[in-house]
């Protein structure tokens, strides 16, 4: 999922926004030629997801250094877990470590928040989606991170696929307007999904042509109620609010996704640090 020429212009940004002109403590601290030896440690139980993004930053900045993974994506790692190893100019490493730090922490802690969800909702059919609600110039990182956590991809961007919501309905003068004027234009093999937060427009937008019903906010009677409308004509994806509390009772309806925005905007990094090689 991860466009490494992409991630590699990026990088390129993230060190110059942190080093600035030069690294003053490791420049002044550590001899020019100094050579040291660290590990990634896991220091909680989490999913792994920015390993290769984390060599990337190390390899970008450090000239000769001999790195070693010792888990991939994905990989549920418990306390204590050696990541990676790098070895090399101690002065550039330390200068690179927050980047690399600060990039798989936050990565495997939607990756890891991920699995929480997908572990909730496991046996019910139902699957877990992220949402656009993610950090500006983040995006293909973060949703990368979901993937490595077991859910699944939305949207990657505005031009991904085609949402009427309920501002687009109300412009365009209805619901049943907007899915007309939708299926006319949209790219052939592009689907039409639309949001709706009633039962009647549920109906509506299935009679209109609706290739995906986003059910939003909506509890779980009424996500019942829904799918025995739809009767499996069409794709159910349940959105707005969902939390871990929550989501079991809603996959339990029958519906055939569920959206969870949280995963990538409200996901805490997890612990991992760069520690002196033993």
């Amino acid at each position: 999922m991860l466009n490494l020429l992409k991630v590699q212009k990026q990088i390129e940004y993230f060190l110059e926004e942190d080093i600035g002109m030069f690294d003053v403590t490791s420049t002044i601290m550590i001899d020019a030629d100094a050579h040291g030896a660290f590990d990634l440690n896991a220091r909680q139980p989490l999913v792994v997801s920015g390993i290769e993004v984390a060599r990337l930053v190390f390899e970008r900045y450090v000239l000769d250094i001999e790195i070693k993974i010792y888990a991939k994506d994905g990989d549920r790692v418990e306390t204590g877990t050696r990541l990676m190893s790098v070895a090399g100019n101690a002065q550039n490493i330390l200068t690179a470590e927050r980047n690399a730090l600060n990039l798989l922490q936050h990565m495997s802690g939607i990756a890891t928040m991920t699995a929480q969800y997908v572990d909730a909702i496991a046996g019910t059919g139902c699957q877990l989606l992220d949402t656009r609600k993610t950090t500006p110039g983040l995006r293909m990182l973060e949703k990368h991170a979901v993937v490595c956590g077991g859910g699944r991809n939305h949207r990657l961007s505005l031009d991904n696929g085609l949402m009427i919501k309920d501002n687009h309905i109300a412009v365009c003068g209805g619901l049943t307007a907007a899915i007309k004027k939708a299926k006319a234009m949209v790219p052939a093999l592009t689907m039409v999904e639309v949001e709706c937060d009633r039962l009647d427009q549920v109906k509506e937008a299935l009679e209109a042509g609706a290739d995906i019903i986003m059910l939003d906010n909506m509890g779980p009677d009424m996500l019942r109620e829904a799918v025995k409308i739809v009767g499996g004509k069409v794709p159910l994806e349940a959105s707005g609010g969902i939390n871990l509390e929550t989501i079991r009772p809603i996959a339990e309806t029958g519906v055939d996704y569920a959206s969870v925005g949280r995963i990538t905007q409200s996901s805490p990094a997890v612990d991992i640090g760069l520690d002196e090689a033993r």
